[in-house]
């Protein structure tokens, strides 16, 4: 799918857009009132023409508070969850005694969210998302007014691999050795 004009989603203080691109970017910024984002940058932007899925975001892992975990278990909830696949914060500080993996790590998260929120519409995305306090519902809500308006998208097939953006060649050239 080729995102062919901007489309801008905006609400409750987040917004995300979709604009043309030739190849798929994600720019992404987190803003939490906790003291431990204050320590960690909240802007990460990746064009994966230059950059790897599995390098640079699959293994930054979701986070919540420590409050949070507590409340979940009480109802059987995030039982699968533990130190190694998850980002604990305390009052403070992040409760995981390696840290981060990355010192972006909360915002790079985002940035796998946001990325299987896209994909759900069930194809390549060619275009740059931006979003500012994105989550899973304005994320989908960008999908569904994209879809909605048969100017702003056009479904592409690329016949010959020298005709893909530079952001899709090393992830083809993957899959097909």
């Amino acid at each position: 799918m080729k995102i062919l004009k901007p489309v801008e989603i905006k609400e409750a203080g987040k917004w995300v857009r979709f604009t043309p691109y030739d190849g798929f970017k994600v720019t992404l910024t987190i803003e939490f009132d906790h003291p431990v984002f204050n320590r960690s940058p909240p802007t990460f932007e990746i064009d994966f023409a230059g950059k790897s899925y599995i390098g640079e975001i699959a293994r930054a892992r979701t986070f919540g508070f420590m409050h949070e975990v507590e409340m979940m278990r009480a109802h059987n909830l995030g039982l699968g969850g533990n130190l190694n696949n998850a980002i604990v914060i305390g009052d403070t500080d992040v409760l995981n005694p390696e840290g981060l993996r990355y010192p972006d790590e909360f915002v790079r998260h985002k940035i796998l969210d946001a990325i299987g929120d896209l994909y759900i519409v069930g194809h390549p995305i060619v275009g740059a998302f931006e979003g500012y306090k994105s989550g899973h519902a304005v994320n989908n809500a960008l999908l569904r007014a994209v879809l909605a308006d048969e100017t702003a998208y056009e479904w592409v097939e690329f016949a010959d691999s020298d005709d893909l953006p530079d952001a899709f060649h090393e992830l083809n050239i993957r899959n097909c050795g």
